[in-house]
């Protein structure tokens, strides 16, 4: 098993080092037209063409983690008013607001996963899908709980008092979900001499809930960070962090030492040369 040593000296010499070895990934993903890569929320948005001044505004494709929470953020426009055929101005009501799975224009007994119509089938709203957004411009949606049913390219519509505001957005959204990767933990120091370690996963750009260990352990916190100031001996052990109610993707141990420093702070000289030591 391949390990690291890096000392972080502040009043104590810390000993940080990374289990080795891989764990095998299982993965689940809708079979793509063509291979694309997940990428971040924020990085690009997909417009849907319209008619004038009428567009959805996806986010780029997103991949969770099985039993996580994801955001999809989604901005969307329609006509302000339309003319009848007496020349007369009509504004624009949106009535209804739809999400559907796999579906070009969400219609029909096309299932969907948020339907905003009171008198629609209940089993067309998904408990586990929450609509954030409003009648006005907002669609954002957020997924909890991923589940491998849930891989599919999500689809906004929207329906209005007149037909030609009524329009679902191409392209869309694709999620995928990824399955029983193990978590994997960074470390880094302050210069007070805490330590903080980052439970982050391969395939999600969002807020994790995870649980934290100590040589078997569970810790009280769940953020993806957990920081550990004025160290003692006591703060010894082996690290791990999985995923809140999966316990499949449990990372690697980080093993943390930590031991009194003699002659108490140590020159910086020799911290430097201590941290880039690998072995």
């Amino acid at each position: 098993m391949a390990g690291r040593d890096g000392h972080i000296l502040l009043g104590f010499m810390v000993l940080l080092a990374g289990g080795g070895g891989v764990r095998p990934a299982h993965r689940h993903e809708e079979p793509p037209a063509e291979e694309q890569r997940p990428e971040s929320l924020c990085a690009r948005f997909s417009v849907s063409p319209g008619a004038w001044g009428q567009s959805v505004n996806y986010p780029g494709p997103v991949c969770g983690v099985k039993g996580s929470k994801v955001t999809l953020p989604c901005t969307f426009s329609t006509l302000k008013s339309v003319r009848d055929e007496d020349g007369r101005e009509v504004l624009i009501e949106i009535q209804r607001v739809i999400w559907c799975q796999n579906h070009v224009i969400c219609q029909g007994p096309t299932p969907s996963v948020y339907d905003s119509d009171p008198e629609s089938d209940p089993e067309r709203n998904n408990p586990r899908y929450r609509y954030l957004g409003d009648k006005q411009g907002s669609c954002s949606l957020q997924i909890s709980g991923l589940q491998e049913e849930d891989a599919a390219t999500l689809r906004f519509r929207v329906e209005a008092n007149d037909s030609r505001a009524t329009f679902a957005g191409p392209p869309g959204v694709r999620v995928t979900v990824s399955d029983g990767d193990p978590m994997q933990i960074k470390n880094s120091s302050d210069p007070d001499g805490a330590v903080s370690l980052l439970c982050s996963a391969r395939c999600t750009f969002h807020q994790l809930e995870v649980t934290w260990s100590r040589d078997g352990h569970t810790l009280p916190q769940c953020g993806p960070a957990l920081r550990l100031s004025a160290l003692t001996a006591k703060d010894s052990g082996n690290y791990t962090c999985a995923l809140k109610n999966n316990p499949r993707t449990e990372s690697l141990p980080y093993r943390l030492h930590v031991e009194a420093a003699d002659g108490g702070l140590l020159s910086e000289e020799v911290c430097s040369k201590t941290r880039a030591s690998v072995t």
